[in-house]
């Protein structure tokens, strides 16, 4: 199989349904308050139909294999995205951010996510082409990631507060701060700044500006910096899959275009999904395990395995599936019931 390379009817088809239905979700979205788990789970059909749509016209015009390789590439992504998801959802407690606001920031966000996975995979696919060692590296950032997921899922620590993160510290930096939301604004001006202060005298600001950023400004920057971090732990994996730039792209895309629906959703369900997390991490091992064995066998000559990438997303699809089952069958305790059955 030769190299997908960067066809332009293709980079031309995936730019227009972009823009289309990013344009119409967010003119759907125009009027409302709130995004409920109804809407949240009609639109996450709706962006993972897109992507199915998208295989299809990779299987018609350039085969079976190319078109699996995105599939595989999709779902390992949407997977990995999970866990961010659940990031999020502490980031935005720790502001206070609720309702339709956080779609808007949601939308700004995967803008930005969109740039840097650009980026990211770019400089990955040249990076696994320059040595076979690159290979072992990128087995070892997946593997520790995996490790740090598992050690993460163990601890019984309270959310992490985000609203002190050393990026939200930095923007405090740069821009003077007003310690309340203002609708959904993420800068507001000195005159506005004045008026609110004469409203209510308790208002305090630590120093003046021209513009003031809000705490809907400091969850988007704390947002964006958390998918960064991600990118470095997902890139790898899913270039595990496919060393195809186009193609390891276009899976980023349209998995991340659903995200934000998959957040509503996942915000309600994840304190019963408790056991996601972990196989989210097994997804990670089994990924470091294969990306592992392709370098060994490059560096050192000698013969592991080979796993075929359907196989992979068979084995993707089904821990994650298995995590969700165990979280059904398996619920975890509520520190009350513990603490009752520790008291009997």
């Amino acid at each position: 199989m030769g190299s997908f390379g960067f066809p332009l009817e293709t980079i031309a088809i995936l730019l227009a349904v972009v823009t289309i239905s990013v344009a119409l979700d967010l003119f759907m979205h125009r009027n409302k308050t709130e995004v409920t788990f109804a809407d949240a789970a009609g639109w996450s059909a709706f962006w993972i139909l897109l992507a199915v749509g998208f295989y299809f016209y990779l299987k018609v015009s350039f085969g079976a294999e190319y078109a699996s390789l995105f599939l595989a590439g999709y779902a390992l992504e949407k997977a990995l995205s999970i866990d961010n998801m659940m990031v999020f959802v502490a980031i935005f407690a720790s502001f206070g951010i609720k309702g339709i606001l956080q779609h808007r920031i949601l939308y700004y966000g995967i803008i930005g996510a969109l740039l840097f996975r650009a980026i990211f995979v770019g400089a990955g696919t040249s990076l696994f082409g320059i040595a076979p060692w690159v290979e072992l590296i990128f087995a070892v950032i997946v593997l520790w990631t995996a490790y740090a997921m598992l050690k993460g899922s163990d601890d019984d620590d309270e959310q992490e507060d985000y609203s002190n993160h050393w990026s939200v510290r930095f923007t405090k930096k740069i821009f003077p701060v007003l310690p309340r939301l203002s609708g959904n604004k993420f800068f507001v001006s000195h005159r506005e700044v004045e008026r609110l202060a004469n409203e209510d005298k308790s208002l305090s600001i630590a120093r003046r500006g021209a513009i003031y950023a809000t705490p809907a400004f400091l969850c988007l920057i704390c947002i964006e910096i958390s998918d960064i971090v991600f990118s470095f732990d997902s890139v790898p994996a899913i270039i595990a899959v496919t060393q195809e730039p186009l193609l390891v792209y276009s899976a980023v895309i349209f998995a991340i275009l659903g995200l934000r629906n998959l957040y509503f959703m996942l915000a309600v369900a994840a304190k019963y999904l408790c056991h996601l997390e972990k196989a989210v991490a097994l997804v990670l091992v089994f990924i470091a395990g294969k990306l592992g064995a392709s370098a060994i066998e490059k560096n050192f000559g000698i013969e592991t395995f080979h796993i075929h990438h359907m196989h992979s997303l068979w084995v993707v699809l089904g821990l994650i599936f298995a995590g969700v089952i165990a979280s059904i069958i398996w619920p975890e305790k509520s520190k009350d019931s513990v603490e009752a059955e520790g008291a009997a």
